[in-house]
């Protein structure tokens, strides 16, 4: 098995992209709009993935955070709302946003599993900053790290009711940056002091099945590289600092964040740290690269990978979609 996740170009796999995921035997795949059309195609689809590598628990992804980032969407989907509304509900009502964000998250998880998706980027555990790029924006929960936390840990929950793994993200934290890491490098100044409100909703969560880095440089801690391409931020703030030992995954490779070679930064993060490289877009020059850069996955990183993956295993409630969206809506209905 190599140490990476693959985007796939379709609705349904073509014969070069079969003929070389059974040889190259990734770790799991992303999904994205252009592999959704409807409930039956994509479950033939995620079918598909688990029978050409007999692995029932196999790590298939997708961003269904809810707002404007949903892949699936509606008609053939519910839409869901942006997780910033879940925060403004915990001003008036604590227990009853953590209770609505849960309902959600359990929902979300609902429509996942149906169509055969086993993992959720989301919660984003992001402290909101002042200034900060609009990146994060409505996407994240709060600018209070207890309310971040309290919240996703209520997401975390949710998902798995619905037999959903959850990846937090973005350690260390994506809430400072100034620009869009998407398309160019951010570089956050902040000094050690400030920085511990950031690592705040991870330490408090860092038993979390899945995580994923940032692309930014912390200057305090790495001047020179970003976290996902850095042991010291890794090492010593990921696993140690915050003590985080569940599967880390870095973001997407291909984001303008980062520059070079793809094969080349694949090999990068996973040898800064990273359990698993995040290669989106299902380019298949790039994708041989990859997988002929990469070592097999480690044993350690193998081992991460089977725990997240049975994180969710005889958890999920029988409470029906319709049910959960309908309680969701009352609570939300508290703002109102």
């Amino acid at each position: 098995m190599k140490p990476v996740i693959f985007g796939l170009a379709g609705e349904q796999l073509s014969g070069d992209e079969r003929a070389f995921f059974r040889e190259s035997d990734p770790a799991g795949y992303i999904l994205f709009q252009r592999n959704c059309r409807d409930r039956d195609q994509l479950r033939a689809l995620t079918d598909d993935l688990r029978a050409l590598h007999g692995r029932d628990d196999l790590l298939i992804m997708i961003d269904q955070e809810g707002g404007r980032v949903a892949r699936m969407k509606p008609p053939v989907w519910p839409e869901f709302p942006p997780m910033q509304r879940f925060d403004a509900l915990y001003e008036v009502a604590p227990s009853t946003a953590i209770e609505a964000a849960r309902a959600n998250a359990q929902a979300i998880a609902a429509t996942l599993r149906e169509c055969g998706i086993t993992v959720d980027a989301l919660p984003l555990l992001d402290v909101r900053q002042d200034g900060a790029s609009d990146i994060m924006g409505d996407r994240t929960l709060g600018t209070d790290p207890m309310r971040v936390a309290a919240l996703g840990r209520a997401v975390l929950d949710g998902l798995k009711a619905g037999g959903v793994v959850g990846i937090v993200k973005h350690i260390p934290g994506h809430g400072r940056a100034l620009v869009d890491s998407h398309h160019e490098l951010p570089t956050v100044i902040a000094d050690e002091a400030a920085l511990a409100t950031d690592l705040e909703p991870f330490i408090t969560l860092n038993q979390a099945p899945m995580g994923m880095t940032a692309h930014i440089v912390y200057t305090a801690w790495d001047a020179e590289r970003p976290a996902s391409l850095s042991p010291e931020v890794i090492h010593k703030i990921i696993r140690d600092r915050i003590g985080y030992d569940g599967l880390l995954m870095s973001d997407d490779l291909d984001m303008k964040a980062l520059k070079g070679d793809i094969p080349a930064l694949a090999a990068g993060v996973v040898e800064a740290g990273c359990d698993l490289a995040l290669n989106c877009w299902a380019k298949m020059e790039d994708m041989v690269g990859i997988a002929q850069r990469l070592p097999d996955i480690s044993t350690a990183s193998r081992v991460r990978l089977d725990r997240a993956m049975a994180w969710a295993a005889g958890a999920m409630s029988d409470e029906p979609l319709e049910s959960l969206l309908a309680r969701r809506d009352a609570l939300l209905e508290v703002m109102a």
